[in-house]
Parts: structure tokens; sequence; C-alpha cells
């Protein structure tokens, strides 16, 4: 994190010289022109602004720079003595929290924490989200369902999808009417679960097999039906795979370049080790492998402890093979 470190007083700017001294990445910015024109012209260019002066100036500030939590900077405000560390502005999201921590124990005050889940203890529900690369499906009810969370305790939680652990204040309920945060990779009808916060995992691998000279179109047009045909996020797939005889393939990696999407090759061995799948006659004949969209779509997903687990088995096309794997979500805490 790159953070500038502002002050008014002579008590101020010794504090600040000691932050800028023990905190990593860490400058002084002199405030030039007034504190609003300062704050202004270091808005974009810091992860964090540390001012060391009254709360009420740095809020008047900020007011018109604020945009959006995802993107805003964290504030801290602190006394001259450095007594209080106040995490003002993007304590989750921003890190404000964990900065404030960290320079409390630099100067030995105390952090103001005020954000509800950290004072609680329960889970910080946009931190979890980030931390576990799921995507908002519908951003509107996180609010919604983190101050459920807070004054509840817990919230119920559903998934079809593997996972490992989870939360201790997350329920596990059995269908997704039930729940206030439903997880999944496939398309989900937003009307039908108003209340719920809906997330998507990035855990789908495609397993892909084609003849020679498929085009990127090809693959296009066959991904395209595919998620249609089976209700799959698009944004879900995390990655290719194939066999490494289509390693030139141009078509194959046009489309991986284009979707920036990971693209894996495996060799006919290890084809030919994962059990449960589809076999096929000719394409041993053509490769030596007994398959390969599916077998190369299982070890894509696959982690150190966890197999991936087929859930579309091989579809085809003219030209394109296609198999879709869920990698298992393990330990999302």
């Amino acid at each position: 994190m790159k953070t500038a470190v502002l002050a008014l007083t002579i008590g101020g700017r010794k504090l600040a010289a000691r932050l800028a001294a023990d905190l990593e990445n860490c400058e002084i910015c002199e405030v030039s022109g007034g504190i609003l024109a300062t704050i202004k012209r270091l808005w974009s260019l810091y992860d964090g602004l540390i001012c060391i002066m009254a709360s009420g100036i740095v809020v008047r500030a900020i007011v018109p720079l604020c945009l959006d939590k995802k993107i805003d900077p964290c504030v801290l405000v602190l006394d001259e003595k450095g007594q209080f560390v106040i995490s003002l502005l993007a304590g989750h999201l921003g890190g404000g929290n964990s900065l404030a921590r960290q320079v409390a124990a630099i100067i030995g005050g105390a952090a103001v924490i005020t954000t509800a889940s950290d004072v609680t203890g329960h889970t910080a529900l946009d931190l979890w989200i980030r931390a576990n690369n799921l995507q908002l499906k519908n951003p509107q009810r996180l609010t919604g369902v983190s101050a459920k969370l807070v004054n509840e305790g817990q919230v119920s939680f559903f998934t079809s999808l593997p996972c490992g652990r989870l939360p201790a204040d997350f329920k596990m309920v059995a269908e997704p009417a039930l729940a206030d945060i439903i997880l999944s990779c496939s398309s989900v009808n937003l009307g039908q679960y108003p209340e719920a916060l809906v997330l998507c995992p990035c855990n789908l691998y495609l397993g892909l097999g084609c003849n020679r000279g498929a085009t990127a179109a090809d693959f296009e047009r066959a991904i395209t039906e595919l998620c249609g045909q089976y209700r799959l996020e698009r944004s879900a797939i995390a990655g290719l795979a194939s066999i490494d005889l289509k390693a030139d393939e141009a078509g194959l990696l046009q489309f991986a370049d284009t979707n920036k999407l990971p693209l894996r090759f495996f060799n006919k061995d290890a084809l030919n080790r994962v059990a449960g799948v589809s076999t096929s006659a000719a394409v041993m004949a053509a490769t030596g492998a007994i398959g390969v969209a599916e077998p190369a779509a299982i070890l894509a997903a696959s982690n150190n402890t966890s197999p991936g687990q087929l859930i579309v088995r091989k579809v085809k096309w003219k030209d394109v093979t296609a198999a879709v794997a869920v990698k298992k979500l393990t330990d999302m805490l």
C-alpha cells in the first residue's frame, strides 16, 4: 500500500516523520494551497492518506471526492500526539482498518475502528468476497446482508458447489429460497430471490478437443452455446485445457488469448490416468488418449487435495468438443 502522510502542526510533522520512517512505502507530502486542495491532488495518487489533524477538516475535504468504496483510498485521521488512529474511510476494501492497526502499533496509540463486523467479530462480507475471488451479481444487496449478519449473528448460505470450510457465522441451508447468500456458477434469476446476495465463483474449467484447423469463431460459438444450454455463467470460467498435441492449434490459442483465459495442455499419459470419463476409439486412434475434453477438464480443475468434478460431459459440435469440470472451493474463510 502506497500511503501519504499530511500534517499541519509542528507536533504533527514530528509524528509524520516517525511514520514515514517506520511504515513501509509511506511518504510525507507537504500541504500546499490548503488542505482541501492538497487532498484533492493526492486522492488518486495514493492507496491511503494519513491525516494528522482534526477530523472535521478531513471530513469537509473528502466529501466531494468520495465515489465508491471499491476505488476510494483509505483515510486515517490522527491527533498530533498519536493517541488515536481513526479509520475514517475505506476501512475494509481500502485497507483502512488494517492500516490503522499498523499505525497504532508503531506509535503506541489506539486504533479506532467503527466497522460493525470488526467490532462484533463477524465475517466482513466484502473482504470475504474479495479474498475468495467471487463476483457480486447484485451488489446492492451487500449492505443489507452484511447488516443482517451483524444484527442476527449469522446468515444462511446455499451452494450446490463442492466447498471446504466456511465461516463459522454462515449456516448452510438446503435450498436457495432459504438463503441470504447464494453461491452459484449457474445463471441465477435475481428476481426469484430478491432478498439474497448472489455470488459467482471463478472455478469452472473447460476441456476442449477439436479437429485440425478449428477456428477461434468455432470455439466461441461452441462455448456460447454450451453456457446457454447448461445455464453456466461465462464469467465463472477460470481456464481451458486440452491435449498437448493441440498446443499449436491457432484457433484454440486465439480463443484463449481473446478471452484472457489460461490454457493448459496435458499429455496422453496424464489424460489416460483419469478415471470415470467417456472413451472414444477414434480419439484413441488419433491421439493415443482415451479422451480429451473430459479428462483435460478434470485435470485442470484439480488441486492438491481434490480432483476436479465433472459437471458437463463432453458435448460435440462439428469441429469442437467441450466438457466442464468444477474446482472445489476450499477453506472459504
